[in-house]
Parts: C-alpha cells; sequence; structure tokens
C-alpha cells in the first residue's frame, strides 16, 4: 500500500496521464479528479500529501477549489502546484509572488515538475497568518486598503447626515417660531 497520495485534478486525461508518467516510481499513490467537485471531495476524504491543480476546470473551477482550500485551515497545510497554460490568469486572481503555492505552466516538462513539486512543499510549510481571512497576504493588503477606503466613505457620509440634522433641527426651529 502507498504511504503518498497526490492527487492530481485536471479535466484532460492526457495531462493527469502525463503528470502520473512523469513522477518517480515509488512509494506513493496518485489519485485523480477530472473536474474541480470532485477534486475538492477528493481532497477532503483522502487527505493528499500533494495536489495538483489545473486553474481552469469544469463545475467548479480550480480557483474556487484553491479558495475553499485556503479558506480551511487543516488544508492550507497541504502542498499546492498550480497548474495552468495561462499564467497570466492566474496572476490577475492571485497576485505573485506565489508564497504558499507553486505554480507551473503548462505544458511542462518532468524536470520542471519535480522542481514544482518540491517548492510546494517547502512553501507549504511556511507559517501563515493566524486570522488571515484572505488567500494571499497581497490580497489581505488589498482588503485593508478597501476597508479603510469603506472607512473614510462612512465618516464622509456621517458628516453629511450631521450637517443635514442641523439643518433639519434650523428649519424645524424656523417652522415652530413662524406657528407661534
Amino acid at each position: 500500500m502507498a504511504s503518498h497520495k497526490i492527487l492530481v485534478i485536471d479535466d484532460s486525461r492526457v495531462i493527469r496521464n502525463m503528470v502520473r508518467d512523469m513522477l518517480p516510481k515509488g512509494n506513493f499513490q496518485v489519485l485523480e479528479a477530472k473536474d474541480g467537485v470532485e477534486g475538492l471531495n477528493c481532497i477532503r476524504q483522502e487527505r493528499p500529501n500533494l495536489i495538483m491543480l489545473d486553474f481552469l476546470l469544469p463545475r467548479m473551477s480550480g480557483w474556487e477549489v484553491f479558495q475553499q482550500i485556503q479558506s480551511q485551515t487543516d488544508l492550507q497545510s497541504i502542498p499546492l502546484v498550480l497548474m495552468s497554460g495561462r499564467r497570466e490568469e492566474v496572476a490577475e486572481k492571485i497576485p505573485e509572488p506565489f508564497e504558499y503555492f507553486e505554480f507551473i505552466e503548462k505544458p511542462f516538462e518532468q524536470k520542471e515538475l519535480i522542481e514544482a513539486i518540491k517548492s510546494a512543499m517547502a512553501k507549504a510549510r511556511l507559517p501563515r497568518p493566524r486570522a488571515a481571512t484572505s488567500a494571499t497576504p497581497a490580497a489581505a493588503a488589498t482588503g485593508s486598503a478597501d476597508v479603510d477606503a469603506l472607512n473614510q466613505k462612512i465618516q464622509k457620509m456621517q458628516a453629511e447626515i450631521d450637517a443635514l440634522k442641523k439643518q433639519m433641527a434650523q428649519l424645524l426651529a424656523f417652522v415652530k417660531q413662524k406657528l407661534k
């Protein structure tokens, strides 16, 4: 029985077989999923030692699977290699540098795959912020900037409300005075 499980989530059977063939023969089992829903279910049931995740998937995208993984601390520690033929699409959603996972651009060679796996294993051991709600530090910084901008808008709106209340009080006082 294999002691290490590698999950390959890709809608292409060719890619899944290619990854299986490129991996060194050894003491591990290769699990496969053809879409994001199947992949996420397999992650939860099998608890693989490594996840190879395609970014563009049917039913549930690789981006959505990535978000699910990042939102659960018990899954964050699983080494992750994100695969895509379009690095720019990945970088649009997840700003580089990719701090806690590795990215490999399709098509790739065996040497690149092995290096990506080694790098993903090292990155998975990095300590993460405890109360992080975002997938990456850059996203957290963006979220923080968004919160600051919203707080400024709230302060501005509160000032406008206070000014309107003052005007309303003056108007009410004027009307009362005229009714006397």
